[in-house]
């Protein structure tokens, strides 16, 4: 293998979402940026862009359009693509991936880096047993995305220790900057005290017992939502059933994350479940404090000077942890822990390098 690898990360889908945005930002800041591919098993590239605006990179985003249920022909099609691009490394994230990703990377004879990015799906049998049988038969160097995670790897697949490589985000990227300046951009009122969250809107993550904590503060506290999905329509009328639509904001998909950051006073994540989420690291990055739920990776994600955990699905603990951040104000100590937080445990390069000795076959 050269010493700059050719990797090829492969995943699910290319829509707006941690995983997603973790390949991107890999891609971006490697060391030779030309010599790594993204690979999308389902979807094609208009489809995605008409969604994410920032996908314009046509010579590295490659879109396999999956048929629905299981595509031998996708295979295929993979490890042809794979020759094609002269490809070393095959970097697959999540079940989808790993299936689809291993064997073809098998059949062009690639080397194969795998990461496990939530804890929560080995406790259901039928997908522990397929990971595990993965993990066995495609023989990846496994990688987890939080100690919890690989912790979950060890209890229920014994015979494999992963790595362990933290998420990181870019702190340059995200750093703080001028609030004002931010709401402006995003519409938003300039005086409020607006709490934040970004994430789609799907069952798990939630919003719908944020919306309904939300509703327990102040009139002049704000909600600003960034993202969108299938439950967008039913989040909304839920904000005019509560009385509250007029102090909702649904932003959309924001291409320019740091001006949300920039925007917010306080970020929220409410899930039910998570491996280690981008979006906290981000917020926390631009001097944000958060209140997160105690799933999964979260607890790992969270400056403990400044951030606060709950337990999941409790309106009443939401309510409360929101107003504790509220009532300390805008605390610069508070928001400059945040920030050195994710510098020093949790920033891109360091990411960046420990998947580059993966991917040479070096120790980490």
């Amino acid at each position: 293998m050269t010493a700059s690898p050719v990797v090829a990360q492969i995943v699910q889908h290319l829509a707006p979402g941690g995983i997603e945005t973790m390949a991107l930002d890999i891609q971006r800041k490697a060391q030779n940026p030309e010599n790594v591919h993204i690979i999308s098993l389902e979807g094609t590239h208009s489809e995605a862009i008409e969604h994410w605006p920032r996908l314009q990179d046509k010579d590295r985003l490659h879109f396999l359009t999956k048929p629905p249920g299981l595509s031998l022909s996708t295979m295929t099609k993979l490890a042809r693509l794979l020759r094609q691009l002269n490809v070393d490394v095959v970097h697959t994230h999540h079940a989808g991936p790993l299936i689809y990703g291993g064997i073809a990377a098998k059949l062009a004879k690639c080397g194969h880096i795998h990461t496990e990015h939530d804890a929560w799906h080995l406790g259901n049998q039928k997908r522990r047993w397929l990971v595990a049988a993965c993990f066995h038969l495609l023989k990846p160097a496994v990688a987890a995305d939080a100690e919890l995670v690989a912790a979950s790897i060890r209890q229920h697949i014994p015979c494999f220790t992963p790595s362990v490589i933290l998420n990181g985000v870019d702190t340059d990227k995200f750093q703080p900057s001028d609030q004002t300046t931010a709401r402006n951009k995003l519409n938003l009122p300039p005086d409020a005290a607006i709490i934040g969250c970004a994430a789609r809107f799907t069952e798990v993550k939630s919003h719908d017992l944020l919306i309904h904590a939300f509703s327990r503060l102040p009139d002049s506290v704000h909600l600003a939502l960034a993202g969108g999905g299938e439950l967008e329509h039913e989040l909304r009328n839920l904000t005019r059933r509560l009385d509250i639509a007029q102090r909702v904001h649904f932003l959309g998909v924001i291409d320019d994350m740091p001006d949300f950051y920039h925007a917010i006073d306080i970020f929220c994540l409410a899930s039910k479940k998570e491996g280690l989420p981008l979006s906290p690291l981000e917020a926390q990055a631009c001097q944000r404090v958060v209140v997160l739920t105690d799933v999964g990776g979260c607890r790992e994600a969270v400056d403990p000077q400044s951030g606060i955990l709950i337990k999941a699905e409790s309106i009443r603990a939401l309510a409360a942890a929101l107003k504790t951040q509220l009532c300390s104000g805008i605390n610069k100590e508070k928001q400059e822990s945040a920030r050195n937080f994710v510098v020093n445990h949790c920033n891109l390069e360091r990411m960046i390098r420990q998947y580059d000795d993966l991917y040479c076959g070096r120790p980490i």
